[in-house]
């Protein structure tokens, strides 16, 4: 089924689906990017290392999920208000705890994969292959970062 503008319904579904997963993925690369700046203690040199190398993953993947919106004839989320009340993350007030921030970020990126997941099985519904193999890439990532994160709590 096509809307006026000949653009597909399922395709404005998954779009907007895209548009969440873009503003929780800005979100925890602002907050992963918020521990960078100001992590402090003996976990210094590997928590600020591990904190650069995921932000700068976010920040890449943003743009990839934003074009993903635009191929589908969707316009991308944008600005810093609009994406912070779309994706309703907590923030952390610095200075805390190291292992503060890393389970902040824990509950970040466990948001993220959720909707990830969420978007990633309309997708598959409805033929989006290339959405959907996206979707996995970061679902990857994300569980992977979750693994890396919680392994630091322990």
């Amino acid at each position: 089924m096509t809307d006026s503008k000949g653009k597909t319904q399922t395709h404005s579904r998954i779009a907007e689906g895209l548009n969440q997963v873009l503003a929780d993925t800005y979100a925890v690369m602002a907050l992963t990017h918020h521990a960078h700046w100001n992590v402090e203690g003996d976990g210094f040199f590997a928590l600020h290392a591990a904190f650069e190398e995921q932000y700068t993953n976010l920040f890449q993947a943003s743009d990839e999920i934003a074009e993903r919106v635009r191929t589908l004839g969707a316009y991308a989320s944008g600005g810093l208000k609009t994406l912070a009340k779309l994706a309703d993350m907590a923030e952390l007030e610095a200075p805390v705890p190291q292992k503060d921030y890393v389970a902040a970020l824990v509950e970040a990126n466990e948001k993220v994969a959720a909707n990830i997941r969420k978007v990633k099985e309309l997708a598959s519904k409805e033929g989006d292959t290339e959405t959907e193999d996206m979707l996995v890439a970061r679902l990857q990532y994300h569980e992977k970062t979750l693994w890396m994160l919680k392994s630091y709590l322990k």
